[in-house]
């Protein structure tokens, strides 16, 4: 019978969840952290993955220790157990002799599950479930994109106080100031992709790269995706974006989701106006709310969002709001949907 995760090996996962943070949080692969302890408690390597093809954090941890033997392995994540750009790390485990294995989440991966009944099956002693409520909290996003087979979307627009993207003129340069843009920046760089219509790209020819406040380029940019059949024009800025240009020659934004994620792509930044963010809202796509207020009133029927489908206030969507945070003069609101068992 498998003894239950005790106060040290607690202790340890809450220290694996800190080393995970430490790796990156895009790409296609989760933040996950190790720690191998002896059986009285002690801790004597730590690992942590440090992006797509480099060592999982159970090998991570693993190299810095001479002998396994008889160690427990605390991991955020259940050990994978399939061969990718490295070897599964449940079958890594088992050969170094671990004896025992605490984890937090079971791996929703199809391609990656089955590391804790391989492990069982070589006769290690395996838990899981430790903090996995801590667990599934830190991985949200990723969780979210593997479970739903598609990115983890959040929809951004920016608003007049009254709800309007802009003036009667189509002029929307700037309803928001210069710390809500920055904010932007930041947001899109902690995207793998940053998703815009047709439209937006030929009225406003968007760079859509992630600069800091000096004008100059993040380290991590987001590849930017046009979503619609109209060809992007061959002297748009697009064209020179740092990682690319995905041109989906399609409307349909559950298909375009669906591709992105088989190439890779975990986590996207809807910034494409009314009619992009109106679809993904009405189609059940938007996994997150980013919604910026400049203090200002604008009338009129530029609105932020189009027709979502809501005929009667008891058709509404509901959302839960998440945090409120003043940037300078302006709001940014971020919001979650509500689940069904919310509302």
């Amino acid at each position: 019978m498998t003894t239950p995760a005790g106060s040290a090996e607690v202790a340890a996962m809450r220290r694996a969840l800190e080393l995970a943070q430490r790796g990156p949080s895009t790409g296609e692969n989760p933040q996950v952290g190790a720690v191998l302890m002896t059986p009285d408690g002690t801790i004597v390597a730590e690992g942590w993955h440090r992006g797509a093809g480099t060592p999982h954090a159970e090998v991570d941890a693993l190299s810095k220790v001479a002998d396994a033997t008889g160690l427990t392995a605390v991991v955020t994540l259940e050990p994978c157990n399939h061969v990718g750009r490295t070897g599964p790390c449940s079958h890594a485990l088992a050969q170094a002799g671990v004896a025992r294995v605490v984890y937090g989440i079971q791996d929703p991966n199809p391609r990656a599950d089955g590391g804790a009944e391989y492990l069982r099956a070589a006769g290690v002693d395996v838990v899981g479930g430790v903090l996995a409520e801590e667990g599934e909290q830190q991985l949200h996003r990723w969780l979210t994109a593997v479970r739903n087979r598609r990115p983890y979307l959040t929809v951004k627009w920016a608003a007049s106080l009254d709800g309007r993207a802009a003036a009667q003129d189509g002029s929307s340069q700037w309803i928001t100031g210069t710390a809500a843009r920055q904010r932007v920046h930041e947001q899109r760089a902690a995207n793998d992709a940053i998703l815009v219509g047709t439209g937006t790209v030929l009225a406003d020819d968007p760079s859509l790269t992630a600069r800091g406040d000096a004008g100059e380029l993040l380290a991590q940019q987001p590849v930017p995706v046009v979503v619609g059949e109209r060809p992007v024009p061959a002297d748009a800025r697009l064209r020179q974006h740092p990682k690319g240009l995905i041109e989906t020659g399609t409307r349909d934004l559950g298909a375009v989701l669906t591709q992105l994620f088989d190439r890779g792509i975990r986590s996207a930044y809807l910034e494409g106006g009314p009619t992009l963010a109106s679809a993904a809202i009405a189609q059940g796509l938007a996994d997150e709310y980013a919604i910026y207020f400049g203090p200002v009133l604008l009338g009129g029927d530029r609105l932020a969002t189009g027709d979502l489908g809501v005929a009667t206030i008891a058709d509404a969507i509901p959302v839960r709001v998440e945090n409120v945070e003043v940037l300078g003069d302006d709001l940014l609101i971020t919001a979650l949907p509500k689940t069904p068992k919310e509302h």
